[in-house]
Order: structure tokens, then C-alpha cells, then sequence
């Protein structure tokens, strides 16, 4: 072992020790110019030569005490840059974004309930370890490589020295001369990542000045909403709606012709609908913060904003119709689980998926159809009779991944308890489907296109004089899904009989029907929630 050892550090037999020096060159290399971004990995980002390959070898050349000191400072510097890449290629390619320490901190804990929910706490722990050490060996390769190229090149130093000085003339004459680099230099990302994590810091200090402030405490319950008063309002999210299924043609083609015969079935029974887009704090999932986004009227783009969110004073649009008189709930299938956080939103009842009286089987991890969900709120809450409006927020999950099998629509009446779905389903296991990424952007689509198709019949089927319908999409899909792209815009839609209900919001400008025209208006998704108070409550 101890003659391995020495093999490593001082070169051992010539072929050996030739190819671990050859590995260390391309190990610097590639970590110094693979983008963090998988699009961005192409052949032209290793046609080029870093400036901090060239300092690097600089700093490998110098000799004793303070080369050994610069060598592990380096070290670290680039691991610390390989583990941002890595991670960075992971957030890309879930959430649209680099990867933020500060933002992300909370998913450490998530990760290791969901491990012990999968595999045990033993074997939780046990991954929690690997990926422990995996962290720690690259810090100790990464070493241990910069440790074989410096005894390399002190070997020889003025035949390397020289080297690397004209190299360092080339990368300054190349800049003079134009020279594009294809990617972004590694001091960039390094920098970036610590400016995003003083600049997140600074902002969650700022949030705590606002996060508390009661903006409503003045107005008088009776003057809340009276636009609305004694009519049922569902604030309905639909996962994964986002705009690109009206921007990307391969979804466009069948999403705007389905929206626009969807206008043309609502007006042909009474219902009008005006459309627009909201921009989402979020991108591909942690589709709650857009939920806290909405109900809070604050821009919720992190875990850690709605951890805080969750423990302050700020009524919820939920709270503020309660004061009005409705009867508050949340309609949330996804949940299995206690969720405390909805303690927060001020709801008179939460219905999770074991409230909800569903017989039939799940489709993966969705664990009921959109037609079940709306048919259930209808029979447990909106019966006719003598009782409060009602304000319901619902979370709609059959367009979340992995997008198949998917439902299919049946009558209303033979919804039943749900067994009917165990046969009104289409479509492969998601083992096939996912063998291929043209079919799962197809199942993606079609299932935007049930989840539509379930909505509009719903509030063809159910929307008396006294139903207000507020549809959103929670958050783009996932980059893969979508490509990628720095747009964070879903679709909003309002459905209702009432005239007036429209006209509260003809300075909204929003478009008439279904499908939001090209330029409709745009707004911050924490922006809706006071112009909707505002146009119902003067």
C-alpha cells in the first residue's frame, strides 16, 4: 500500500505514472470548462484554454511550504467549483436554475424523509454517508491530483514555467484579438455563486420587514369582496400548466385550437372567461410556493420565504374571504400526510386525499383523476341548500409526472366513488413511456389537454349564476419538458355567468376567451391577489 502511495505522488513506473498525470491534466481540464448547464455541453467549450488552467500550473510551479499551502488552497477552490456544477446541472435541469445553497438548504432534510419513507432510516443514513464521503473524496482527489501535476512540473520547472508563460501570452493576445470564449469561466461561476448566496441572505433580511404586515387590518369585513357576496369562488391550480404549451409548437398546435373551442363551448352556455398570464416564483415544481405566492400577495420563490411565510401575521386570501363570510377550505389530493403549514392559510377544513372518498386505483403518484377531485368538492361541499359561500382553493394533479396512464372523462353521473377509473385510463407504464423523450413531452400534453377538458365541462356541468372560477397554472414543466427557457409565465383564466363579475375587471385588459392573446397582460403572480381584492371589494 505504501508503494502505491508513493507510486501516486512521485511517479512510480514511467507507463503508470505517465497516465495518472495525463488523467490529473484532464480531470483539471474538464472541471475548469464543462458548463454547468447540459445544453451548453458541446464541443466548442473544450476548444478553448482557461486562463485559470494557465494560473493554476503557475501556482503548482512554485516550490516548498507556501506552493504546498497555495496547492490546497487551489484544491479546495476547485472542488468547491466542481460540487456548484454538479449540483447546478441537477437544479437546471428540475427547477430552471443554478443550484443556491441558501434556497435549497430545506431539500437535505426532504431527501432523508423521503429516503427513510423508501428504503428505511439504516439505509438512509447509509446514503447520507456515501454522499458524505463522495463530497470528501473529491476534495482529497482533487488534491491528490494537483499534488501529481505540481511534482510534474517542478520536475522540470523552467521547461514548464516557460510553457506556461507563452500560454499565458496567447490567452492575452487571443483576448486582444477577439477570441469569444464558448462557455462561462469558472472564476465566473464561483463568483456568481457566492454573490447569489450574499444577495439571498440580504433578501430574506428584507422579507422579515414585510412578511408581518396586515395591509387589510383597516377594512371593514362587510366591504370585502361584496362584489361577491354569496357566490361560490374556486381559486383552482392545474400542475404544470405553463405557457409553453401556447409558445412550443409541438404542444401549441393542439393546446390553442382545444382553448378556443373550449371559449366557443363556455359562451354557447352562458359562461364568459377572460385570460392573461401570471408569472411563477417557481419553475418545474415546489409548486407551493406558488400557492404562497398567490394566497399571500408576497413573492414567494424559496423554500425559506415560506417557512417564513407560514409563521407570520399576513392574512392569506383564504383568511380574508373567511372574514368576509365564506366557508374556507382546500381541496389538496397530493396530500397524504399531515401538512401543518395549512395552518397558516386560515382553512375551515382541509380535505387531503383520504378525505376525499376515493375507491378506484391511483395512476402512479397521482392518487386520483382531476374529475374525481372536482366531482367530490361538488358532492361534500357545494350541494344546494341553505349555507355559506364558499371560497375553495384546489390543487389539481393529473398533469403532474410522470404523465401516464392518464384518466379518461366520463360522465358526471357515473363518477361514482371513483371505481370507474380502474377502466377509464389510457396509456403505457411510465418504464415505457420514459424510454423516450418525444413521448413523454406527448403524455405531458395530453395531459394539459385533459385537465382543461375536465375543467371546462365541470363549469359547463356545475356553473350555476353563483360560481366564480379563477384557473392558473402553478408553474412551468420541468426544462426537459419544456426545453430550456427563462420564462415563467402559466396561463390564469376567469369563468363566470355573471356579467358583473366581468365587468369588475374590464381595467385588468385581460383577453376575452380561453386563450391569452400574444402581448395579454403579464403581472407577478404576488401581484393578483390585491387587484383582485381591490376589483371585488370597492
Amino acid at each position: 500500500m505504501l508503494s502505491n502511495i508513493r507510486m501516486f505522488n512521485s511517479g512510480g513506473p514511467s507507463r503508470a505514472g505517465t497516465g495518472l498525470t495525463i488523467f490529473a491534466l484532464v480531470y483539471v481540464l474538464a472541471a475548469l470548462v464543462i458548463p454547468n448547464r447540459i445544453s451548453l455541453i458541446e464541443p466548442s467549450v473544450f476548444a478553448c484554454l482557461p486562463l485559470e488552467g494557465v494560473l493554476l500550473g503557475l501556482v503548482l510551479l512554485v516550490p516548498g511550504t507556501t506552493g504546498s499551502l497555495l496547492r490546497q488552497i487551489a484544491a479546495c477552490l476547485l472542488a468547491t467549483g466542481i460540487i456548484f456544477k454538479v449540483a447546478d446541472l441537477a437544479a437546471y435541469q428540475v427547477f430552471g436554475r443554478p443550484f443556491n445553497p441558501v434556497l435549497d438548504s430545506r431539500f437535505q432534510a426532504d431527501g432523508m424523509n423521503l429516503l427513510q419513507g423508501s428504503i428505511g432510516r439504516i439505509g438512509a443514513f447509509v446514503v447520507a454517508g456515501l454522499i458524505v464521503a463522495l463530497l470528501l473524496g473529491i476534495f482529497l482527489l482533487t488534491n491528490a491530483l494537483l499534488r501529481r501535476l505540481q511534482i510534474r512540473v517542478q520536475s522540470s520547472a523552467k521547461r514548464y514555467g516557460a510553457g506556461l508563460l507563452a500560454a499565458a501570452l496567447v490567452w492575452t493576445g487571443g483576448g486582444f484579438a477577439g477570441w469569444s470564449y464558448a462557455g462561462k469561466p469558472f472564476y465566473e461561476l464561483l463568483a456568481a455563486h457566492v454573490g447569489n448566496i450574499r444577495s439571498t441572505a440580504a433578501d430574506l433580511k428584507n422579507f422579515q420587514g414585510i412578511v408581518d404586515s396586515e395591509p387589510y387590518a383597516e377594512v371593514a369585513d362587510s366591504e370585502l369582496f361584496r362584489k361577491l357576496k354569496g357566490k361560490d369562488v374556486l381559486v383552482v391550480f392545474v400542475e404544470s400548466y405553463g405557457r409553453t404549451v401556447l409558445d412550443k409548437a409541438d404542444y401549441a398546435t393542439h393546446i390553442r385550437p382545444l382553448l378556443q373551442q373550449s371559449s366557443a363551448d363556455l359562451a354557447a352556455n352562458g359562461l364568459a372567461v377572460r385570460s392573461a398570464y401570471l408569472t411563477s416564483p417557481t419553475y418545474g415544481g415546489i409548486s407551493w410556493l406558488a400557492h404562497g405566492t398567490l394566497m399571500s400577495g408576497l413573492w414567494i420563490d424559496s423554500q425559506t420565504r415560506y417557512d417564513r411565510l407560514v409563521m407570520s401575521r399576513r392574512p392569506s386570501l383564504n383568511r380574508l374571504f373567511h372574514r368576509a363570510g365564506w366557508r374556507t377550505i382546500a381541496v389538496q389530493p397530493a396530500h397524504t400526510m399531515a401538512w401543518p403549514q395549512g395552518e397558516y392559510f386560515g382553512y375551515d377544513r382541509i380535505y387531503a386525499a383520504q378525505d376525499l372518498g376515493y375507491k378506484g386505483q391511483s395512476f402512479n403518484w397521482i392518487t386520483m383523476p382531476d374529475q374525481y377531485t372536482l366531482a367530490a368538492l361538488q358532492n361534500l361541499e357545494r350541494q344546494a341548500g341553505d349555507r355559506q359561500p364558499l371560497m375553495a382553493e384546489l390543487a389539481l394533479i393529473s398533469s403532474h409526472a410522470p404523465w401516464t396512464p392518464l384518466p379518461q372523462l366520463v360522465d358526471w353521473e357515473q363518477v361514482g366513488d371513483g371505481s370507474i377509473f380502474n377502466q377509464a385510463r389510457a396509456g403505457d407504464t411510465p418504464e415505457i413511456v420514459w424510454q423516450n423523450t418525444e413521448r413523454i413531452r406527448e403524455q405531458y400534453r395530453k395531459s394539459i389537454e385533459y385537465a382543461l377538458a375536465n375543467i371546462v365541462s365541470y363549469v359547463i356541468k356545475y356553473g350555476d349564476d353563483n360560481l366564480v372560477l379563477l384557473m392558473l397554472g402553478d408553474h412551468q414543466p420541468a426544462p426537459f419538458v419544456t426545453g430550456e427557457s427563462g420564462n415563467h409565465d402559466v396561463p390564469v383564466h376567469l369563468i363566470s355567468r355573471d356579467p358583473k363579475v366581468m365587468n369588475a375587471i374590464n381595467d385588468w385588459q385581460w383577453s376575452d376567451g380561453m386563450l391569452p392573446a400574444e402581448k395579454a397582460p403579464a403581472w407577478g403572480m404576488d401581484k393578483l391577489r390585491d387587484r383582485f381584492i381591490a376589483a371585488f371589494s370597492k
